[in-house]
C-alpha cells in the first residue's frame, strides 16, 4: 500500500492502509475485521506468513500489519459480534471497516421521534442531506486509536479524514475486544 504518509505514526499508516484496501474494492462492501500485528516480531516469529503477505524484502523493522480475519456474519448485529470476540496475545490492536448513512448535525433536529431502529433507518436512507461514508477504525490494546473517513462523493486519498476521536462509538467497541 505505497499512498500512506511514512511521517504517520505506526496506527495512522495502518489505518491508511486498511482504507486504501477498501476503496480498491469499491463501495456497496460488508464491514471488515483485521488484527494488527507488529511488523517486526510476524517476520521473526512467523517468516512464511510474512513472506505470503510480501513482507521479507520490506526496509521499515517498525510498523503494524493488518490481517483481514473471516468474514463477519451477515445478519448479526456488530456490536453483539464484536462481543464475542478474543484475540491471542500476538495481536496488537484491531481495525474495523464498515460503511454507513450519516446525516449532518444540523439534520438532528428534524429527526422523528419515536421510530423503530428499521423505520429510522429507512427516513435516514431517504434523507436528502445523507451521506454515504466508509469509516475505518483502529485500536490498540495500549488505548492508542485513529481512524479515518472517507464521503463516498469525495472518493478520493486525498479527502479521507483521519484522527482519534472521529468515532469513538466504535473505537470503545473495538477496545472492549481487548478487555478480559
Amino acid at each position: 500500500m505505497s499512498n500512506t504518509p511514512m511521517a504517520a505514526s505506526p496506527l495512522t499508516r495502518a489505518v491508511l492502509e486498511i482504507d486504501e484496501y477498501a476503496s480498491g474494492l469499491g463501495w456497496d462492501q460488508p464491514a471488515r475485521l483485521f488484527a494488527l500485528v507488529d511488523t517486526a516480531q510476524l517476520r521473526a516469529q512467523e517468516p512464511a506468513l510474512a513472506s505470503q503477505l510480501g513482507l521479507e524484502g520490506a526496509r521499515e523493522s517498525s510498523g503494524l500489519t493488518p490481517i483481514e480475519q473471516d468474514e463477519i456474519p451477515a445478519g448479526k448485529p456488530l456490536d453483539e459480534f464484536l462481543g464475542t470476540i478474543a484475540w491471542p496475545d500476538a495481536v496488537v490492536g484491531c481495525a474495523l471497516t464498515v460503511e454507513r448513512l450519516m446525516l449532518p448535525p444540523s439534520a438532528e433536529a428534524s429527526v422523528p421521534q419515536g421510530l423503530s431502529e428499521a423505520r429510522l433507518a429507512t427516513w435516514v436512507a431517504e434523507h436528502p442531506a445523507r451521506q454515504e461514508v466508509r469509516m475505518t477504525v483502529a485500536v490498540l490494546r495500549d488505548g492508542s486509536r485513529d481512524s479515518a473517513l472517507r464521503l463516498r462523493e469525495k472518493d478520493s486519498p486525498t479527502e479521507v479524514l483521519t484522527g482519534g476521536d472521529l468515532v469513538p462509538g466504535l473505537a470503545e467497541a473495538l477496545s472492549a475486544t481487548f478487555e478480559e
